[in-house]
Order: C-alpha cells, then sequence, then structure tokens
C-alpha cells in the first residue's frame, strides 16, 4: 500500500520539530546545571546531531537486513552496536569541541552512562520503529501479491467454466443442423446463420464481465431462437421483465446456461408445448431473476436439473460475490424454478 506524500510530509515535519524540542531540552538542562551557554549549545548540537546521523545509518541499514520482530537478539545487538558507535563518535567531537571549557572533561566522564542510556532508548525505539515498518510495508506487498494471485485465479477459472459451456451448446446446435441438413435444408441454414451470430456475440462479450440485462436478454434472444429452430412449436417463451430492472447489472452470458438447463430439463422427457418462463424483479439492492419451466414427475426428477450448468453458474456466482446463496431452485408441483438474485454493486466493487 503506497504511503501518500501528505502523509511523508507529515511525518517529516513532526519528527524535525520533536528532535529540535530534544535539543533545545539538552542544552536548558546542561544551562541548569552552570554549563556555560554557548558549552551547552555545543554540545546538544554535537550530541544530537550524531545521535540523528546515527538513526539514519541504521535505518538505511535496516534496509538491507530486516530482522522479523521475534528475533529479540539480533534486535537489541543492533541497537548496542549503533549506541556504541554514538558514543564513540560523539564523545571524540566533544573532547575536541568543548576540552577548553573548565571541568568538562571530568563532566563528560560522569555523564557519559546516562548519555549511553538515553541514546540507546532513543536508537532504540527507532530501530524498533523502523523494523515495524519495514515490516509493514513487506505485508502490504506480500497482501497485494496474494489478492493479485487470487484474482488471476478466479480470473482463469471463470475463464475455464465459460470455455466448458459453451461446447456443451455448440455439440447440440451442430447435431441439430446435421438432423436438419437431409430433411429440411432451409431451417438448416437458418440455424447455421443464428448459430454464427450468437458465437459471434459471445467472443465479444468475452472483453467484458458486466453488462446490463436488457443487453443479456438481447443476446439470450438468439439462443432462444436457435433452440426454437431445434424443438419447433414445442418450444415457447415467457420473458417477463420489470422496466426498472432493464439497466440493472450482471455478469456478462450467465443467464444462457440457466436456460438450456431449463429447456433440457423441460423439453428432454415431455411432449407436447413447453413454456419457459422468465421473470426478473428488484428485491432491495438485489436483481432476481426467475426461470421456471414444467416437467413431468413420470419420468423426470426435479434432481436432474441440477446438473453441470447450475453448478457452474453457482460457482461463478461465488467467485464474484463470495456467496453461497446466489442461486437457488425450489419444486412446485410439476414447476421447476431457478432463482439467481445478483448484487448491485457500484463500478469500482465490481468483482473479477
Amino acid at each position: 500500500m503506497p504511503v501518500s506524500p501528505f502523509r511523508v510530509r507529515r511525518f517529516i515535519v513532526i519528527f524535525t520539530i520533536s528532535w529540535l524540542v530534544l535539543m533545545a531540552d539538552h542544552a536548558l538542562l546542561l544551562y541548569w546545571f552552570e554549563m556555560p551557554l554557548t558549552a551547552a549549545i555545543i554540545d546538544s548540537l554535537i550530541s544530537n546531531i550524531t545521535l540523528l546521523l546515527t538513526c539514519l545509518l541504521a535505518m538505511n541499514s535496516i534496509r538491507y537486513y530486516v530482522p522479523d520482530i521475534n528475533q529479540y537478539m539480533n534486535v537489541l545487538a543492533m541497537c548496542i552496536v549503533f549506541t556504541l558507535l554514538w558514543v564513540i563518535v560523539s564523545k571524540s567531537l566533544l573532547h575536541v569541541s568543548l576540552d577548553e571549557v573548565e571541568n568538562y572533561a571530568f563532566f563528560l566522564k560522569r555523564s557519559m552512562f546516562i548519555r549511553a542510556s538515553i541514546g540507546f532508548l532513543i536508537l532504540g525505539i527507532f530501530i524498533m520503529t523502523v523494523i515495524l515498518w519495514y515490516n509493514w510495508q513487506e505485508q502490504q506487498l506480500n497482501e497485494s501479491r496474494k489478492a493479485d494471485a487470487e484474482k488471476l485465479a478466479k480470473e482463469a477459472e471463470l475463464f475455464k467454466l465459460r470455455q466448458q459451456l459453451q461446447p456443451h451448446f455448440l455439440f447440440n446446435s451442430l447435431n441439430s443442423i446435421n438432423a436438419l441438413i437431409g430433411t429440411r435444408p432451409q431451417e438448416a441454414r437458418k440455424m447455421v446463420q443464428q448459430l454464427s451470430d450468437f458465437l459471434r456475440g459471445t467472443i465479444k462479450k468475452e472483453e467484458t464481465q458486466w453488462v446490463t440485462l436488457q443487453e443479456e436478454l438481447q443476446y439470450l434472444q438468439l439462443y432462444l431462437d436457435i433452440e426454437k429452430v431445434r424443438f419447433g412449436n414445442r418450444l415457447a417463451t415467457d420473458i417477463t421483465t420489470e422496466e426498472s430492472t432493464l439497466q440493472q447489472k450482471l455478469p456478462a452470458l450467465l443467464l444462457q446456461p440457466i436456460v438450456e438447463n431449463a429447456i433440457k430439463f423441460g423439453l428432454y422427457d415431455t411432449t407436447g408445448e413447453t413454456v419457459i418462463c422468465i421473470t426478473t424483479n428488484k428485491q432491495g439492492s438485489e436483481l432476481v431473476i426467475k426461470v421456471s419451466n414444467p416437467f413431468d414427475p413420470e419420468t423426470s426428477s426435479p434432481r436432474q436439473g441440477t446438473g453441470f450448468g447450475l453448478k457452474s453458474v453457482q460457482r461463478r456466482l461465488y467467485l464474484l460475490f463470495a456467496r453461497n446463496d446466489l442461486l437457488t431452485t425450489e419444486t412446485k408441483e410439476n414447476i421447476f424454478t431457478t432463482i439467481v438474485k445478483i448484487p448491485q454493486l457500484s463500478d469500482a466493487s465490481k468483482g473479477v
């Protein structure tokens, strides 16, 4: 997760002000103990500037080796090493700069333990903060990579599901065309043209994941036209849509396998005309689509209507919305109904 420039600037400003306050307190404390003001200021400048440079050196070193926060000994050793480095450098510079001040050498010797303790505390806090920061950044990068990998996996699985559905319908259509060529060549040619239009629309829809209900129904009509050539007057459809639902969004190519399942379930084991009913309405923030078909309870079982087609749709909905309750089926007397609920999300929050 990238850090905004505003937050970086704000951190630098707060850090700078805090360090200036530390330097001022240092000088005032020495002046309080009757050290000349000039010497107190020089002591504060040398001690705190070298401490700041040591902190920055530690931060730069941690970039190349970031110990885990649970590696206590490594963190402790790092704090001790940088504290000793700071003590040696600052003590040498203070001796050179303030050696002429009366009793300063004796004061520096007696105060060195306190200086080292304070330096160790400040360096320890700084190093721990930097380690936590780098670990947090690494965690964010890992989560981002994991999310990208999951997204790619979802896209691959969705593509695989769509590819599995297309041959199933294509083979049925080709078999029907083959059967019509000898007896009804005109209808066979018509079906070839319709199949061509259907497949052309499929290829175009692979480029997008979301379409309006109106677009999906127009595409579904191509499929139904092909099936009506196959089944003739036996297949009839009744599509009832609320005007307010036509611009609702849903995953592209979602309805075709559901309707194909209804046709298979409703026509294969029955005789006479079969009406496939499709209704749409809006319930709260969800688009609800119902696909109903009759079946003969003596020759067909409702369980036969829950094969690969519906399972693939349910899996696709789960990949998009992480919910298993968006596709349900119910049987009432001799009517089998598939109910699909599509949550209406903003463009920014839609899944793959």
